[in-house]
């Protein structure tokens, strides 16, 4: 799971476990980069983990109209341009499976959630904040050539609101799956990354200094007050998670123009659906993209309750 040497993980510690020197890396990256405006027609995709929001990032890096961080970013990932120079990166295609074991490979080009490294180093209430944001998606930009950016970071799920206010013109994608299949989902990876971290410690530090909460050692529950299931190895957790977030989502953003619910299983099984997402965001050339459906049999016990609210607002939101 961990195929990083030793030099590896010293660089990536050195990288991303201090905020300074995070902040000093943004800063030299800022003051030496020269950048022009762009619109903010951008797209951010958003959701619980396990909900499809890689392999819809992957499905829309394909139509290459947009920037994207990638695994060859990091670890200096505040200084995209600069560490591009210094690494002497060269093309890597070669495809590995992601830790997750869940069949999705992924290669050094390949994009992926490091913009939460952003959100940890820098105070999201602070009034400069949003303008490094600004600044920090024009770096990206910037480095790959092109006009639009493209994100993917399950964490965004606490301030969509604050993204829409930055980026108006934008878009943003909150992909969800039936709740039953995605709560065990869940459930599954955090037992898996959670005994892998017990054999390696740098899985957990590296998750950490990520930001990657969403499950296993560092897990942050997203909803964490009033909990009827707090014990995360009970799947019941997991679903309540999943109604709550979705809830409050729903909620707080089916108003909002520039927001759209993704239902993952109607991509895997309607082309039209997809052709639809596409015109959404304005992607001008449209293209067929394999979305592969994951249904497992699930034997745990779950709150009759619960599970009926959860499936009832999955029919809402489809």
């Amino acid at each position: 799971m961990n195929n990083y040497s030793w030099l590896q993980q010293k660089l990536h510690q050195l990288a991303l476990s201090s905020n300074f020197m995070r902040e000093v890396t943004f800063d030299v990256e800022s003051s030496a980069i020269s950048i022009n405006q762009t619109d903010d027609n951008h797209v951010f995709v958003s959701s619980l983990a396990r909900s499809g929001t890689t392999i819809l990032l992957n499905a829309l890096y394909a139509s290459k109209e947009f920037a994207s961080l990638s695994y060859k970013d990091m670890p200096f990932v505040l200084a995209p341009n600069l560490w591009s120079k210094l690494s002497f990166n060269k093309q890597d295609i070669d495809l590995v499976e992601r830790a997750h074991g869940d069949g999705l490979k992924v290669s050094a080009e390949s994009p992926e959630a490091f913009e939460e490294v952003f959100w940890m180093t820098f105070d999201e209430g602070d009034n400069d904040t949003k303008e490094k944001f600004k600044n920090y998606v024009q770096l990206i930009n910037h480095k790959y050539q092109k006009k639009r950016y493209l994100s993917k970071n399950n964490q965004n799920i606490r301030r969509l609101e604050l993204i829409s206010n930055t980026f108006p013109n934008s878009k943003i994608l909150i992909p969800f799956r039936n709740p039953i299949q995605h709560a065990y989902s869940l459930f599954s990876q955090h037992q898996r990354f959670i005994e892998n971290s017990k054999k390696d410690t740098f899985i957990s530090n590296y998750m950490k200094w990520i930001g990657h909460t969403e499950f296993g050692p560092n897990y942050i529950p997203i909803r964490n007050k009033n909990l009827c299931f707090e014990d995360d190895l009970n799947i019941n957790h997991w679903l309540e998670q999943w109604y709550l977030t979705f809830q409050n989502c729903y909620e707080t953003l089916k108003n909002m123009e520039n927001v759209y619910f993704i239902c993952y299983e109607q991509l895997c099984n309607s082309e039209e659906y997809w052709l639809d997402v596409l015109q959404i965001l304005n992607i001008k050339e449209t293209y067929d993209f394999e979305f592969i459906e994951s249904h497992k049999n699930v034997s745990l016990e779950m709150d009759s309750k619960l599970s009926n609210e959860a499936l009832s607002l999955y029919r809402k939101l489809t």
